[in-house]
């Protein structure tokens, strides 16, 4: 992943392909200094960036390409903080063979047709919570004195009842917040409605809030 408000810029230098042509979520086979290799427009930092899928007999020579400076190597936990600041699912936190993707939010990268249809793995499950309604929903947060973690249990007012649990949670170092996801029980899904989480045997408040929870900047054309 290359990303970053100069990600563009300087991928630009290395390339005659024109990578204004590449908007986001569209991708394209691009020479890089003698390489070719697929690049997708993405943006799963909430940044502008790319994909950049690398032969294996090639990756070293091309993350050493790519790295050069000013480009600087980043882990996952900066990618995992950015991606939730963007309000973006991770595969076992909020996305797993028991969540569909309605509960999380994702009607829309099913299309109207195929819903109706079906046909594709996992159709009669989609089709079932379409029908009778989702039972629990994905929801942002922000959490008052403590960052929660995957697992906290969130629960109604004043230690009411068990509404559903925390998948991701973090200090956010752009939004200056406590940001977490989770789902909790339809009905107590709307935004604005407070809630409390259990941060290590401790209740805090915490209020549902519209994701994402920084603006994303996606390069649109």
């Amino acid at each position: 992943m290359y990303a970053g408000p100069q990600a563009a810029s300087y991928l630009q230098t290395m390339t005659s392909f024109d990578l204004q042509q590449l908007t986001f979520g569209t991708s394209a086979y691009v020479p890089i200094e003698g390489f070719n290799l697929h690049v997708a427009r993405g943006g799963y930092t909430g940044e502008d960036g790319f994909e950049i899928s690398i032969p294996p007999s090639q990756t070293v020579e091309v993350a050493k390409l790519l790295a050069k400076a000013p480009v600087q190597l980043t882990g996952l936990g900066a990618r995992d903080s950015l991606r939730l600041e963007a309000g973006m699912c991770l595969y076992g936190n909020e996305l797993n063979e028991e969540i569909s993707p309605i509960e999380a939010g994702l009607t829309w990268v099913i299309p109207k047709e195929r819903r109706e249809i079906g046909g594709f793995i996992g159709a009669e499950g989609v089709q079932k919570v379409l029908k009778d309604g989702p039972t629990k929903r994905r929801v942002g947060l922000v959490i008052e004195g403590a960052p929660a973690r995957q697992g906290a249990k969130i629960f109604a007012p004043s230690g009411g009842e068990l509404l559903g649990n925390i998948t991701s949670g973090i200090p956010s170092p752009t939004f200056g917040k406590n940001i977490a996801m989770g789902y909790v029980q339809s009905g107590w899904h709307k935004k604005g409605t407070e809630v409390e989480v259990d941060v290590r045997n401790k209740l805090r408040k915490a209020v549902l809030t519209p994701m994402p929870f920084v603006a994303p900047k996606y390069f649109r054309g």
